[in-house]
């Protein structure tokens, strides 16, 4: 039974603080903003940084995937709350499934988004199914990282990110970049540094 109403509460709570937080930082974007006359692609973020990604994505034609790990069940359960379409699975559960379920979404005309780092880490550190999935679908990967001036970070192995109220913020939105058709390697550096620098501007964005 507690179970069961913690599966309830949980999701709704990460909505509630989602929504307090758009209302009460002053959001700014430097990249290009979603639309829908964009061209599908793979969204990429650090699993640390998921939970204001919604906001930036709001009316998004794609799918984020989320691991079927216990915690993984809230967060695809507080992120449809938010509007987006979630599919399940990770490197170590339901992976092979939800890989062939992200390849049918991308031919559907669908983009999609990954961590790249989750369920378990290593913390931003680039995974090769994210290579594998750019090359099968063809989609240009593209990083988006957010900051504020004021957060805290919990002690979970991601450092998870949380944003603090009544401050300003900023999303960093990383041109697309395609995965090299014949070389892995380079394709992993390339998506590597892509993700390092869109932190790296956000993270400095702020800083006097």
């Amino acid at each position: 039974m507690k179970q069961r109403i913690l599966s309830w509460m949980l999701p709704r709570l990460i909505f509630l603080v989602h929504k307090f937080l758009i209302l009460t930082i002053r959001w700014e974007f430097v990249g290009e903003k979603y639309n829908r006359e964009q061209a599908p692609y793979l969204l990429s973020f650090w699993h640390a940084r998921i939970l204001m990604i919604p906001y930036a994505y709001r009316g998004w034609n794609g799918s984020v995937l989320i691991s079927e790990h216990r915690d993984g069940s809230f967060i695809a359960d507080a992120v449809e709350l938010m509007g987006i379409d979630s599919s399940r699975g990770s490197s170590t559960r339901g992976g092979a499934r939800a890989f062939l379920e992200m390849i049918r979404l991308a031919r559907s005309g669908k983009s999609l988004g990954i961590t790249p780092d989750g369920p378990k880490g290593p913390r931003e550190k680039m995974q090769p199914g994210t290579v594998q999935l750019a090359r099968k679908t063809g989609l240009p990967l593209r990083a988006v990282c957010y900051a504020s001036k004021r957060y805290w970070r919990a002690k979970s192995w991601d450092r998870f990110y949380i944003p603090k109220p009544f401050t300003r913020g900023v999303f960093i939105i990383g041109e697309p970049v395609f995965a090299d058709p014949t070389d892995d390697e380079k394709s992993l550096v390339m998506f590597q540094a892509s993700m390092d620098e869109v932190q790296q501007r956000a993270d400095s964005y702020f800083v006097d």
